[in-house]
C-alpha cells in the first residue's frame, strides 16, 4: 500500500521534533522549534508527514512559494537543510515509496515543482544515499551541487595543530604571542557590526539573520547555538557563531573578523579552540560551510578552510518539475 501523506498540524509539533532528534539524518534546521523563529507570515508552511498505516516513516519540512510565476514546494526556504527526515532503519523500498507519494501529492496540490537541499552525508548517523537514489530515479535532477568544507574529528584534541597546514600553525602561534584570547560569549551585539561589514566587503551580502533573530535562536537553542569570540585587550576582534546541528556535526555558520586586526590572526586561534570544544563534546565533524556559490569556487575561501584540515563534501539541491 502507498504511504499516506498528511499536512503537518500544530498539535503534532512535539512529536515532529522528537522524530527529528531520533532520526538518522535530522538536524535542528528540520525542527518546528527552529522554524518558530521566523515571523508567522514569512513562509506558507506546507510540511508533510508520511504514514505507513498510523506509523510515521518520514517527514518533510516544506513551504509553498511562488517563483517566476511557478508554484514551488520547497524543503525548506527558511533553513540551511531540508529534505526527507527518516530513521536509520528506512529501507530502499520505503525511500522509493516516500518519493513516489510526495510526487503524487505535489501534483494533486498543483505544484509546478519540488526542490530540496539535503544535509551532507556526514550529518547522518549511518551513511546512506538510498533517498538520493530514490529521488534521482523518480526524475529529480541536481539543481546545484555545492561543496562544503568539513573536518572529520577522528583525532585527539592534542593533535589539532598536527592537522593544520604549516601557515595555519604559524598564524595560530602568532595570535597566542600577541595576546589574543578566546572565550565563549553571548556578545552578539559586539560581533554583529563586524559580521555586517565583513560580509558586505567580501561578498556584498547581508547576514542571513538579524541581530534579534540571532538572539532568538540562542534563546531557543541555548545548548546548540554557541558563539566563540577572540579578544585583544577586552576588545572583540573576531567571532564564530556555531550551530550544533545534531549530535554528530557542528556547523560554523558565521565566521568574521575585524579587518583592522587581521594581522593578529584571531580566526586561527578561534578554530583551534572550537575544534577542541567539538572533540571534547563528542562531535564527529566540524562543517565550515560551503566555499562555492552556485557551483562557482571561491578559491581563497576554500584554501583558508583547507588550512585547518577541512575537505570537501557535497551539499546537493534536488529539483523535480512537472
Amino acid at each position: 500500500m502507498p504511504f499516506e501523506v498528511q499536512r503537518f498540524a500544530e498539535a503534532d509539533r512535539r512529536a515532529w521534533d522528537a522524530f527529528v532528534w531520533k532520526s538518522n539524518n535530522g538536524t535542528l534546521f528540520h525542527t518546528r522549534r527552529f522554524f518558530s523563529y521566523h515571523a508567522p507570515d514569512r513562509f506558507k508552511d506546507h510540511s508533510l508527514v508520511f504514514l505507513d498505516g498510523h506509523r510515521p516513516v518520514a517527514i518533510l519540512p516544506a513551504a509553498g512559494l511562488f517563483r517566476d510565476g511557478a508554484r514551488v514546494l520547497s524543503s525548506h526556504a527558511g533553513a540551511s537543510y531540508g529534505g526527507f527526515v527518516y530513521p536509520e532503519s528506512l529501507s530502499v523500498r520505503a525511500a522509493f515509496d516516500a518519493v513516489e507519494a510526495l510526487l503524487a501529492y505535489a501534483q494533486k496540490q498543483a505544484f509546478d515543482s519540488v526542490e530540496m537541499t539535503q544535509p551532507p552525508v556526514v550529518y547522518h548517523d549511518r551513511p546512506s544515499h538510498c533517498m538520493d537514489f530514490a529521488l534521482y530515479k523518480n526524475g529529480f535532477r541536481y539543481k546545484k551541487r555545492e561543496v562544503s568544507s568539513v573536518i572529520p574529528l577522528d583525532f585527539a584534541a592534542e593533535g589539532i595543530l598536527d592537522k593544520f597546514k604549516p601557515e595555519a600553525r604559524t598564524a595560530y602561534r602568532k595570535s597566542v604571542k600577541l595576546g589574543v584570547r578566546v572565550r565563549e560569549t553571548d556578545d552578539f551585539e559586539a560581533f554583529y557590526p563586524i559580521l555586517q561589514k565583513n560580509l558586505g566587503l567580501r561578498h556584498h551580502v547581508k547576514p542571513t539573520h538579524t541581530l534579534e533573530e540571532l538572539r532568538t535562536l540562542k534563546r531557543l537553542f541555548p545548548e546548540r547555538v554557541r558563539f566563540f569570540g577572540a579578544y585583544l585587550d577586552r576588545r572583540l576582534i573576531a567571532g564564530v557563531v556555531n550551530f550544533a546541528a545534531n549530535d554528530r556535526v557542528v556547523l560554523a555558520f558565521y565566521i568574521s573578523h575585524d579587518q583592522a586586526y587581521q594581522h593578529c590572526r584571531p580566526l586561527n586561534l578561534l578554530f583551534h579552540a572550537i575544534i577542541r570544544w567539538c572533540i571534547e563534546g563528542g562531535y564527529r565533524c566540524l562543517d565550515f560551510g560551503i566555499f562555492t556559490v552556485n557551483e562557482e569556487i571561491n578559491w581563497g575561501l576554500g584554501k583558508f578552510k583547507e588550512s585547518f584540515g577541512a575537505r570537501g563534501v557535497f551539499r546537493d539541491t534536488f529539483v523535480r518539475a512537472f
